[in-house]
């Protein structure tokens, strides 16, 4: 058994184009291993900020190539056909044959099984895989041809403690690789994957990027643990420092308390998306003045961490100066500024938004019985921290930062909150706006969005979204279910349209309303989906979908979902069924058409009396049904119907003689099946037999 060790050495590679090459090499070379039949036991790949390390242990020396018959033309084809089977694989007429198969006599030719040497095989295929593998982002250097991400300085590899010969382009491989990243002069020689990871280990270098990563999680826990302090998790963070560094050191550094008056979510961002840096937090998750730096060389005089200090403290300067300089400008006269931002072309500028966004506001502020007055101001304000100086240097924080300016300025609590959570939610796992204010408003400028991108047909396509309609119609979806509220989004979504019309914009889209509206269904359906209900439910529960009752829609789904397949589940649809059977095909079979009216005058015996006294108990039951209605007992009292309906049909024959019972008794089951399906579409429900 022998090893493939491949090492890479380039200038310092970013993260993300690390991680593809890393991930990405390793599934290429397990292609042609699988495909030329080369069996390993073990392989792996590894990368440092300079070096892509790819390893397969346990691989054979020689693979056995199975004799195998290869089918070509059939006996009646052209003479032609024949030749160029022959050329294709270069033999000659005697070494094939006739052979009969289901779909006629073809010619066929039998290779002989050899053996290849895995050495032969790799160095013939891997200046392919090198030269072929796709970068997000790539680049040429010098006079040289070759294309990668960043410039590539030396290619190690061995099979078996032998060099495996190929050149890429201007470079030709080698047992070599350089030893010191940063002077790039001296080099040594390895002959295996072991005596190469246990010299770099002697030098402090880590290879293994998991194990940095868990070196570096260790290391901040004990500074926590010292200090009696917490970090924000961050996953990303913490992958991008461990992908950035291959000798991690933890360096306790810190800055002026003075910053300390500046929003903690600029000095976070600050940190973490300028500098990499983790922000420390009291256990009241209180921001401090200390931070961790990961280092990629240990800090014998301190001078690294005295210039991370140095660079924070200019950092923060600038994000003061800006801070001040925002909050001292009134947000109510900004609003004017707007006017020289656009939104989007064909839909105006920032101005005109927050001028929708106020009708719009107003509209659902009569639905939830809160201040017209303050949805209106908030809206004013909303979106005047786009042209402030922080957000122009951290866009993460429009929204955020309109909070705070408004807070500092003396806004009312609940427009504070409004405009800090009014892009809220983010995304799938983001949590919704829960204040009445916050709800309005974050509505009121997705469905401004919404409406507007479709009226000049920027709609999403089945592989692409650009401006993110889908997680902004989800988000509609989110806040309307998670706070139980039956928003009219229906006429929402028209009253917008008025309104970008009462604007002066003409939509090129002439069916607006009706995209609109298939769009929302089908991102309802997906959240429905995500909620993991049944397939039939979904469909029964979405087929005629009214947009006003999206909550009551989802919780009657949600309900039906948790005892569908408990008996009471099985009764309501048992019941339904055997009903809605009988009543489809008699009106199938004999064209029937019923007036929906039952006369009990007509009824012959106290099965028909009791079927329809309950059914008429269901509907007063739904007729004084509130929005608050818990339907769990909806479903409990639905079930109770299967007494009457069972004894009904064991004791009465629908097809009576006479054509007026028979009718009546199909009205009463019609009667029986749409007060059912006041709940939802249960023909679409399946039962136990389906």
């Amino acid at each position: 058994m022998s090893e493939f060790f491949l090492e890479l050495f380039s200038e310092e590679i970013p993260v993300s184009l690390q991680k593809d090459l890393r991930k990405g090499l390793l599934e290429e070379m397990n292609k042609i291993f699988n495909e030329k039949s080369i069996k390993s036991k073990k392989s792996f790949s590894l990368s440092t900020p300079n070096r892509l390390i790819v390893v397969f242990q346990g691989v054979d020396k020689e693979v056995e190539i199975k004799s195998e018959e290869i089918k070509g033309p059939k006996i009646s084809s052209s003479p032609h056909a024949l030749e160029g089977f022959l050329k294709s694989k270069n033999i000659d007429r005697k070494k094939i044959f006739r052979k009969k198969t289901d779909k006629g006599e073809f010619y066929f030719y039998k290779t002989k099984s050899k053996k290849l040497k895995t050495l032969s095989l790799l160095s013939e295929h891997l200046p392919k895989i090198l030269s072929n593998f796709r970068w997000k982002k790539s680049m040429k250097w010098g006079n040289f041809d070759l294309i990668w991400g960043r410039p590539l300085k030396s290619i190690l590899c061995l099979f078996d403690k032998k060099v495996i010969n190929f050149r890429l382009h201007h470079l030709k491989s080698s047992n070599l690789t350089y030893i010191d990243k940063d002077f790039e002069e001296k080099k040594k020689s390895f002959n295996n994957y072991l005596s190469y990871q246990q010299y770099f280990q002697k030098t402090g270098v880590i290879l293994d990027q998991e194990k940095r990563k868990n070196l570096i999680t260790k290391n901040i826990e004990k500074v926590l643990i010292k200090k009696n302090l917490i970090i924000e998790e961050n996953p990303k963070l913490l992958d991008e420092v461990t992908n950035l560094v291959d000798k991690p050191y933890i360096l306790e550094c810190s800055f002026d308390k003075k910053f300390l008056s500046i929003p903690k979510e600029i000095l976070i961002l600050t940190m973490q998306s300028h500098q990499k840096y983790f922000p420390l937090f009291t256990k009241k998750n209180e921001i401090t003045n200390e931070f961790i730096v990961i280092s990629n060389k240990k800090d014998e005089q301190g001078l690294i961490k005295a210039g991370n200090e140095r660079v924070i403290e200019a950092r923060l300067n600038d994000a003061e100066f800006f801070w001040n300089k925002d909050k001292s400008q009134n947000l109510v006269k900004k609003v004017t500024g707007l006017k020289s931002m656009n939104f989007f072309k064909g839909l105006g500028t920032y101005f005109d938004k927050v001028q929708r966004m106020r009708k719009l506001g107003a509209f659902i502020s009569d639905e939830l019985f809160i201040s017209k007055e303050k949805v209106e101001l908030s809206a004013t304000i909303c979106k005047t921290d786009l042209i402030s100086e922080i957000v122009g240097e951290f866009p993460e924080l429009q929204g955020i930062l309109g909070g705070h300016l408004s807070e500092v300025q003396g806004f009312d609590k609940e427009i504070v909150d409004a405009v800090k959570e009014q892009y809220l939610p983010i995304g799938a796992e983001s949590i919704v706006p829960k204040k009445l204010f916050s709800i309005t408003l974050s509505l009121a400028d997705k469905i401004d969005t919404l409406t507007g991108f479709y009226g000049i047909n920027e709609k999403p396509t089945s592989s692409k979204d650009p401006y993110a309609l889908r997680r902004v119609a989800l988000g509609i979806i989110r806040i309307i279910i998670e706070n139980k509220k039956n928003i009219k989004v229906k006429d929402l979504f028209s009253y917008s349209n008025n309104i970008y019309l009462d604007q002066g914009f003409r939509f090129s889209n002439d069916t607006l309303n009706e995209d609109i509206s298939n769009f929302v269904k089908d991102r309802f359906k997906f959240y429905l989906k995500e909620k993991n209900l049944r397939h039939d439910i979904i469909e029964a529960a979405t087929k005629i979908l009214d947009l006003n009752e999206i909550s009551t829609t989802y919780e009657k789904a949600k309900s039906l979902n948790k005892v569908i397949d408990k008996k009471i589940g099985e009764d309501i649809v048992s019941s339904y069924k055997r009903a809605f059977n009988i009543l489809s095909s008699e009106i199938k079979s004999k064209n029937e058409i019923l007036s929906n009216t039952t006369d009990p005058g007509i009824f012959k015996n106290d099965f028909e009396k009791a079927l329809y006294k309950k059914t008429n108990e269901l509907k007063q039951y739904f007729s004084e049904m509130t929005k608050n209605q818990n339907f769990d007992d909806t479903l409990q009292l639905l079930a109770t119907a299967k007494n009457e309906v069972f004894s009904f049909f064991d004791n009465v024959k629908v097809n009576d003689d006479s054509e007026v019972v028979k009718r009546n008794r199909l009205e009463l089951l019609n009667f029986f099946c749409k007060t059912y399906d006041t709940f939802i579409d249960f023909q679409l429900i399946k039962d136990i037999n389906e």
